[in-house]
């Protein structure tokens, strides 16, 4: 094993300070409050425990047991249990928010986020594609849907975690654009369509 270089540990930092829960931890509550006030962070805090805590909390589980390697779930045919968790969870929130007439624009958020984990299964199946920049590509076009178009500035910060992912050798370059493109296309069309 190699020893680390400083563009690999900045490179670690990246990935795992901008990893897909914290993305939503942070996106949600943002939107919620900025289009809500209180409501809308009430909202997005019961969104984010489905979303990101919950599914975390069964990653953490499965590195306990052995049955995952890590909190990226690095092993391709791994994620192909742990995505239709997530998608369980995250439809859960939606179903309950749907039913209590929660905020639109967090209900719309959650359907985009489960709408686009369904490619990323499907991809998953043959291919590594990565959850990474997809989760972040797709916050930043709803972002960019619902408070307007200034917040597609932080798309470089897309292009920086695919940078990461690359160095840290977790995925090829076509794998994080790949992910990019199908969490920008299918969250951002799923939450304008829903909202």
């Amino acid at each position: 094993m190699t020893a680390p270089t400083s563009t690999t540990i900045w490179a670690r930092r990246v990935t795992d300070g901008v990893e897909p829960k914290n993305v939503i931890i942070a996106m949600l509550p943002l939107l919620g409050v900025l289009r809500y006030g209180w409501e809308g962070l009430g909202w997005a805090a019961f969104a984010a425990l489905f979303a990101a805590v919950v599914p975390t909390l069964f990653i953490r589980r499965g590195i306990r047991k052995g049955t995952l390697e890590d909190r990226h779930v690095g092993h391709r045919q791994r994620r192909l249990t742990v995505i239709p968790f997530i998608m369980g969870s995250v439809l859960i929130s939606f179903a309950v928010m749907l039913r209590l007439d929660a905020p639109a624009d967090l209900t719309a958020m959650v359907l985009a986020m489960f709408a686009s984990l369904i490619p990323i299964l499907v991809i998953t199946v043959w291919w590594k594609v990565s959850v990474h920049t997809a989760v972040a590509s797709g916050a930043v076009v709803c972002l960019a849907v619902a408070l307007g178009p200034w917040w597609l500035l932080l798309g470089p910060l897309v292009a920086l975690i695919a940078w990461s992912r690359v160095v840290l050798r977790d995925h090829t370059t076509a794998q994080t654009a790949v992910g990019a493109v199908v969490g920008a296309l299918t969250a951002g069309l799923t939450f304008w369509a829903a909202r």
